[in-house]
């Protein structure tokens, strides 16, 4: 597959509400995408899952960007086939940026997909057409929003809810969720906001059998979390710790983890979360799609690897009108707690051109 350029093309999106975590509050999602164009005519689509501050990772928009620019699409341009699975070779040589590669490697495989008239969800090996949905609720001012957000995604027909927690918003909320919605499925997440010297304060959330508490520490923190898992009952589930499927790895077999949460930007793409997913299912280890406030094109993709066979927990992979008021593609719509995976080629969605013109900030061309 020979590429003859790249967009690059930034769009702003603003969220139905904001959307609050340990390390901040989100307004509007400014979000890079990557257009791959080929020779033959195809193209591909892949977005940057980047956030325009480095408070979730390292990464953030405009860095994403520039490595996208200066460094990956120099390396794809050189090769004489723009395999995704060879592009690993030469994005190996950059270090780190995960998301900036996952964004590039994700239109090159749209691409090659489409080309090939095989969904993505086929490639990855996937064994159901729909996904069960979680939603990710944010912190709140008060408890009694907490209630009524969460009462309205249950009634929308969200299978699992998964909080926010932070020091001093973490057992009360909990509590009071668990008190009024019973045995629905429930699950926290940290974002690292904790240290190993809370673990007697965490062990209080063990009372309200919660499926799962997400990324409590630090994401270096891997011996930290084996030891708190020792001292708590809720299973320890890992997010930005998981940077590769070697990480995942390590994780597993030091104890730090009994669930793992995968998000392709995190890890460098859809096929990297793959042998992620593999390396969990070969040690027993569950695991689920988290996501990244993405657009219609990045959720058809999480979609679809969320249908792989150890995606046995509700990931957050929520209806677009989750976050937007209306989405680049056609929206993702929640039936029966569940949505739909993409049976069209390649991610399987097209962005629609109007709507996409009115909330793009600015595009670039990178041609050979």
């Amino acid at each position: 597959m020979k590429v003859t350029g790249f967009e690059l093309r930034r769009i702003a999106m603003p969220l139905v509400s904001p959307f609050r975590t340990s390390f901040g509050v989100e307004h509007e999602r400014d979000v890079l995408l990557v257009r791959a164009v080929t020779e033959d005519g195809a193209e591909g689509w892949g977005e940057c899952v980047a956030m325009s501050e480095p408070l979730y990772s390292s990464e953030y928009v405009d860095a994403a960007a520039e490595v996208v620019r200066r460094f990956l699409i120099p390396a794809v341009l050189s090769l004489p086939d723009a395999d995704p699975y060879q592009v690993e070779v030469p994005f190996a040589k950059i270090k780190g940026h995960p998301m900036a590669k996952a964004a590039v490697q994700t239109a090159l495989l749209d691409a090659r997909l489409r080309e090939a008239g095989m969904p993505l969800a086929a490639h990855l090996g996937a064994v159901r057409d729909r996904v069960p949905a979680g939603v990710s609720v944010g912190i709140m001012d008060s408890v009694p929003q907490l209630l009524d957000a969460v009462e309205r995604y249950l009634a929308e027909g969200y299978l699992r809810i998964k909080l926010k927690i932070e020091p001093g918003w973490d057992v009360e909320p909990v509590r009071a969720v668990r008190e009024r919605f019973g045995d629905i499925l429930l699950q926290v997440d940290a974002n690292t906001a904790y240290t190993l010297s809370d673990a007697r304060h965490l062990a209080k959330l063990d009372p309200f059998d919660l499926l799962l508490m997400e990324q409590p520490l630090p994401e270096d923190d891997i011996r930290g979390h084996a030891e708190l898992a020792r001292q708590v009952r809720t299973p320890i589930c890992l997010d930005e710790s998981i940077t590769s499927a070697r990480a995942a790895a390590d994780a597993i077999a030091l104890g730090a983890t009994s669930v793992v949460n995968i998000k392709p930007g995190r890890v460098g793409g859809y096929l990297e979360a793959r042998r992620v997913h593999d390396v969990c299912a070969a040690n027993g280890v569950p695991v689920w799609v988290g996501g990244m406030l993405e657009t219609g094109l990045g959720r058809a993709a999480n979609v679809a690897l969320a249908a792989l066979p150890n995606c046995v927990l509700p990931g957050d992979t929520s209806a677009s009108d989750r976050y937007f008021s209306r989405d680049i593609t056609a929206p993702f719509v929640l039936a029966a707690g569940h949505l739909p995976v993409p049976t069209a080629p390649g991610i399987g969605v097209d962005p629609d051109p109007a709507t996409l013109t009115e909330v793009t900030t600015s595009t670039e061309w990178i041609a050979r």
